[in-house]
């Protein structure tokens, strides 16, 4: 595994609401790089700095991912887990009135 991976992806929501893994400090950096205006603050600022200090391995990758992770829920971004949006939806089997 490279260093600069992460133990568990973020799943953030890009484009037209499409689900995309950040994998890595790399991948991370990229998408804080390619953020739009809008989403550029104080916690987009933290997080590109965090990612380019893991980069140069000063600081933890999963430290980098935490604060990449923080943005992205900050801003809406983190895809919602595939669990629970299985858990919210009733089963057709289950309901007589879903058809």
């Amino acid at each position: 595994m490279k260093a600069d991976m992460f133990r568990q992806p973020v799943t953030i929501l890009v484009g037209l609401g499409f689900p995309a893994e950040v994998c890595s400090v790399t991948d991370a950096y990229r998408h804080l790089c390619e953020c739009p205006m809008r989403l550029r603050d104080s916690a987009h600022t933290v997080a590109l700095t965090a990612c380019s200090a893991a980069m140069r391995g000063e600081i933890e990758t999963e430290t980098a991912r935490g604060l990449f992770a923080a943005f992205a829920k900050k801003h809406e971004l983190l895809a919602p887990e595939m669990t629970a949006i299985a858990a919210s939806h009733p089963r057709r089997d289950r309901d007589p009135h879903i058809r």
